[in-house]
């Protein structure tokens, strides 16, 4: 049983329309259709900040829990822009799962 608005790990393909998708605890198939083409990801990490700009030295917008749930809006070399509830900034890649 896997949940609506919450993001996964396209784990393998097969030759059709069907994925094997996994979340942090289980693994299972699900049809292509079934998929949003929004990409979302999880915060790993506990008390992640949220910068304003694309580099520690700008200012917080926000300190997210580990768990949190972020829309992706764009992605840099190390960076992504996301969007949570009425916060928008920048977090690091690596603090995120769920993001290729």
């Amino acid at each position: 049983f896997f949940k609506q608005k919450t993001a996964y790990e396209i784990h393998e393909r097969l030759v059709g329309s069907e994925m094997c998708i996994r979340d942090r605890n289980n693994t299972g198939w699900i049809h292509i259709s079934q998929l949003s083409k929004k990409k979302a990801a999880i915060v790993i990490n506990d008390n992640e900040i949220m910068f304003k700009n694309s580099t520690i030295f700008s200012n917080p917008v926000a300190i997210l829990k580990e768990g949190r749930f972020v829309k992706i809006k764009k992605c840099k070399k190390s960076w992504c822009k996301v969007e949570t509830n009425n916060y928008k900034g920048w977090i690091q890649k690596n603090s995120l799962w769920g993001l290729f």
